[in-house]
């Protein structure tokens, strides 16, 4: 068949399908047959199954019956359409109607009935809180030519352990117990019990499970639910201790959490400011599992590593290191760490305290650039540590320096700006040390409230 003819062929197939859901959506469900019989369309094997794999048979499961049966008349249905039926009825608590149909599948033979169609019934049940009866269908199975084996109890198991009621866990670590003599289980089995125990926060439960696991289906990195469900109830019931021992063992075998787990531990370290912790686990899970982080991952650690910087740029300034602090901040622009308001305040303070204007010029511009706020302390420090330095402006007088108008012009205005008035027209000069001549000019550009700034320095160096 030509990929035209496919196409044609698929198109009306879907035409079939659109037609017989507007009949089962309008009549009631004893019209059914009627109305599809009088349509003039006749259905095909795959029309069926796209018919009650919808979410109208799913919602009106007696005119899927009826759609079922009417189409039964003219094909035969396949294996798949048979259990769609079992599935909706199931779905709909319709549980006489549900094994009146698997026991027409198998009088019909063609071994149609699977574990999937258990499974399905498995969740039919256990959906409505009957656990019991879920257990009564998996110990029938056999009944119906299908062997209980491990995915058919992880299907169980996984069914039980869905819903949100307390106990759930238990019941499914009871019939986890009874058969387990008779089927072998393996990792996803221990995997759904952990991960029971862990929506319950039982870690003591979750640690004896692994223990388990370990010895009957040993070590396998494809056991990384079973792994990311112990580690996250460990850290759960606050016992982030355990849990790195258990991680360190995990990696001596090869076999890792996933990003579950690791999400979870760099929240919790990070929230903890435990800096050492939270990079042995970031690397752990980057170098050794290869996992890429979330953008909340990197985020959390940028913010525990700019409190760090921050933290030690602050016991620096607290011990007034000038040059300390001075190469610190260089090092934390060159790994991209901001200083915090409160530190750019304090810091440019000391700077300006110690003579150091260039450095405190530098943190303002890094303000200004990053848009660091708030900003108004550091402002004022800026203002202030040039301010200081008037008292020089005397000696300039008695020395007979002369300022150019057009240089204290500009620091009027400055003055203005910052909200400080001043008569005297000395203040407008920036000064280090007085030296018998001028040395050199130099000129410095700030940015205050989006204004500019210029300080012009008419001496070449600052002293004490």
């Amino acid at each position: 068949m030509s990929a035209t003819e496919e196409g044609q062929d698929g198109g009306e197939s879907s035409h079939r399908a659109e037609a017989f859901l507007e009949i089962l959506g309008r009549v009631q469900p004893g019209d059914a047959e009627a109305e599809l019989s009088s349509c003039g369309i006749g259905p095909t094997a795959e029309v069926a199954e796209q018919v009650l794999r919808s979410g109208v048979c799913y919602s009106r499961p007696k005119s899927a019956v009826r759609f079922f049966i009417w189409a039964g008349r003219s094909v035969k249905h396949t294996g798949y359409a048979r259990n769609l039926l079992v599935d909706i009825l199931g779905k709909a608590g319709m549980f006489q109607p549900m094994w009146d149909a698997v026991r027409s599948m198998l009088q019909d033979g063609g071994g149609h009935i699977t574990v999937a169609t258990f499974a399905s019934i498995f969740s039919s049940y256990c959906a409505g809180g009957n656990l019991k009866e879920a257990v009564k269908a998996f110990d029938v199975m056999e009944r119906y030519g299908v062997k209980p084996d491990a995915a058919a109890l992880n299907s169980l198991l996984s069914a039980m352990c869905r819903g949100r009621e307390a106990g759930r866990a238990q019941a499914a670590h009871d019939m986890f117990e009874r058969v387990k003599g008779s089927v072998a289980p393996d990792g996803d089995t221990f995997g759904i019990l952990l991960e029971a125990w862990e929506k319950e926060g039982n870690a003591q439960r979750a640690v004896s499970t692994f223990g388990e696991m370990v010895l009957r289906v040993g070590w396998s990195a494809s056991y990384m639910p079973a792994y990311d469900a112990l580690l996250s109830t460990l850290l759960g019931g606050d016992q982030f201790g355990e849990a790195l021992k258990f991680l360190q063992v995990m990696r001596s075998k090869g076999c890792l959490p996933g990003l579950k787990f690791f999400a979870r531990a760099i929240d919790l370290v990070v929230r903890k400011r435990d800096y050492a912790n939270a990079l042995a686990i970031w690397q752990m899970m980057v170098s050794d599992a290869g996992l890429v982080p979330n953008l909340p991952m990197y985020n959390a650690m940028i913010d525990l590593y700019s409190n760090t910087y921050n933290s030690i740029l602050e016991g620096l300034i607290k011990q007034r290191k000038v040059r300390e602090a001075e190469a610190f901040l260089a090092e934390m622009s060159k790994n991209e760490q901001l200083p915090s308001a409160t530190n750019c305040a304090a810091v440019i303070s000391m700077f300006s305290k110690e003579f150091n204007p260039p450095a405190a010029i530098d943190v303002w511009r890094c303000i200004v650039e990053h848009h660091i706020t708030p900003a108004d302390d550091s402002a004022r420090e800026l203002i202030v540590g040039f301010a200081e330095v008037e008292k020089y402006a005397d000696e300039m007088f008695d020395m007979r320096i002369e300022l150019p108008q057009s240089t204290i012009d500009n620091m009027k205005r400055t003055c203005d700006k910052a909200g400080k008035r001043h008569t005297s027209p000395a203040r407008a000069a920036c000064v280090n040390r007085v030296t018998g001549t001028m040395a050199q000019e130099a000129s410095w550009e700030m940015e205050i409230n989006g204004s500019s700034l210029s300080v012009l320095c008419c001496l070449s160096s600052w002293t004490a």
